[in-house]
């Protein structure tokens, strides 16, 4: 998905969201604050795991075509001639191989698409819980299931935010322990 599809599907959701929002029995102020941070949570939250599922994908492919093609490489018996334009041809791929695994491990896109994926769901679910006044919302007017809904949008958030600080400290961690101490 290119950005141009991205911005058109964010652009779409929001314009849909906000007629939803337009037409609840709430004061004004809680659907501005609706826009503010669910809407645009939910927006952000889709917009970084369609981004990190882009970037996780091509790596993986390129870690995982270009490592069926180097013992393709390495196999191939070829004249004195072709040998010098093998033997660079199978260490450009081999270093594609090892960059692309590299980054992958690094930024860890595939545990980030997860995890935005997951928080867009759950964001998702609870707004339109929400504006159906269905599960926990049941038997109860939008304005007052307002305040329920504003309470666990903010969980949703905090959790994301206390999710992202841990895995951050998680990999200074795991990179403090294998730098070696100088004592």
């Amino acid at each position: 998905m290119n950005n141009m599809d991205k911005t058109t599907d964010q652009e779409h959701m929001r314009a849909e969201m906000d007629k939803l929002i337009a037409s609840l029995d709430l004061p004004e102020l809680n659907k501005e604050f609706m826009r503010a941070r669910w809407l645009e949570l939910v927006i952000w939250m889709d917009g970084k795991a369609q981004e990190s599922v882009w970037w996780y994908r091509r790596l993986r492919l390129a870690t995982i075509v270009g490592g069926v093609i180097v013992p393709a490489l390495v196999s191939l018996n070829v004249g004195d001639d072709a040998a010098p334009l093998v033997k660079t041809l199978t260490f450009i791929v081999s270093l594609v191989v090892a960059l692309s695994a590299a980054v992958e491990e690094f930024f860890r896109y595939g545990e980030r698409w997860r995890h935005y994926r997951r928080m867009t769901e759950a964001l998702k679910s609870e707004g339109w819980q929400f504006l159906q006044l269905s599960g926990g919302y049941a038997n109860q007017t939008h304005i007052q299931a307002y305040s329920t809904f504003a309470a666990r949008v903010e969980g949703l958030s905090r959790e994301e935010v206390d999710s992202y600080i841990a895995q951050v400290f998680k990999e200074k961690k795991e990179a403090d322990d294998k730098t070696p101490s100088a004592q």
